[in-house]
């Protein structure tokens, strides 16, 4: 059960860190964020990342096997990568609605959910 929570939690976590590093880019099309400087956009990107990390810490805590969970830190953080790329593909496809997913992206992505499969299996 730890697991799936972890996973839950990583979920969260990355598709608010999916706006927070890349939302500030589709600003553009809000009127009144239109003239936001970098500072601003810094500011703005802080305040949706702190809510990335109430979601990303005790999804870690969980998951680790330092506090009971099942997984170790390398195993982690390849399903962050894997849940980080999944969260950012959909975002992008049906938010950002910004370029078209091309053949080489699939193949990219497949590589990164290969690694997890690599990482995970006990050889």
């Amino acid at each position: 059960m730890k697991a799936l929570y972890t996973i839950l939690l990583l979920l969260v976590s990355n598709l608010f860190m999916t706006f927070a590093w890349y939302g500030h880019l589709q600003l553009q099309k809000v009127d009144g964020l239109k003239q936001a400087g970098l500072l601003g956009i810094i500011l703005i990107s802080w305040g949706i990342a702190l809510f990335e990390y109430v979601f990303q810490v005790p999804a870690n805590r969980l998951g680790s096997q330092v506090y009971g969970g099942p997984f170790n830190l390398f195993e982690l953080k390849t399903l962050q990568e894997a849940i980080s790329i999944i969260v950012f593909v959909l975002v992008n496809l049906l938010v950002f609605k910004d370029g078209n997913l091309q053949w080489n992206h699939v193949v990219g992505f497949a590589l990164i959910v290969l690694a997890v499969f690599i990482i995970f299996k006990k050889w």
